[in-house]
């Protein structure tokens, strides 16, 4: 009778361990910091083709004519044009630390809480729109160029 007693005990003590334990799953996830997000910025500042004019890119980061007005409404609640954008490089950092802070944490997530492939996939899905096609050529090295200056950053 007492060891019905005790297995009962141990199953229920089990579960309670169990249902602990998942419950504190999602608070234990690797979150990513500002301290990441500003040296993925800053990578992706290195990283990018030298300005030059009528390249139709716009800012240090090379962005996308298209891009601008709908980042910069859903980052600063105010639609910039490409030439304010060109023109205001804080508020261009700004636009580009809030899409990024955005694309790292779901990269993290999609890759399993892992830092530098969440690196190299947020690295492809600024360069090509898919967070998964640089698998060889010019956006390959990229992203390696990418993941080699984020690498440095976080050094410092």
């Amino acid at each position: 009778m007492n060891f019905k007693l005790i297995r009962k005990a141990n199953l229920l003590l089990s579960g309670l361990i169990i249902s602990l334990g998942i419950s504190t799953l999602p608070a234990s996830a690797q979150q990513v910091s500002e301290t990441q997000v500003s040296a993925l910025v800053e990578a992706l500042r290195k990283a990018a083709p030298p300005n030059s004019k009528n390249d139709g890119m716009y800012s240090q980061w090379q962005i996308l004519p298209g891009n601008i007005p709908r980042w910069s409404k859903f980052c600063l609640k105010q639609e910039l044009t490409p030439q304010q954008f060109e023109a205001d490089t804080a508020k261009a950092r700004l636009v580009i630390t809030c899409i990024v802070r955005d694309t790292l944490r779901e990269e993290y997530k999609a890759s399993g809480n892992n830092e530098l492939v969440a690196v190299r996939r947020s690295a492809c899905w600024w360069m090509t729109g898919k967070s998964t096609a640089c698998t060889s050529g010019d956006t390959a090295t990229y992203v390696q160029k990418v993941l080699s200056f984020y690498q440095q950053e976080r050094t410092k």
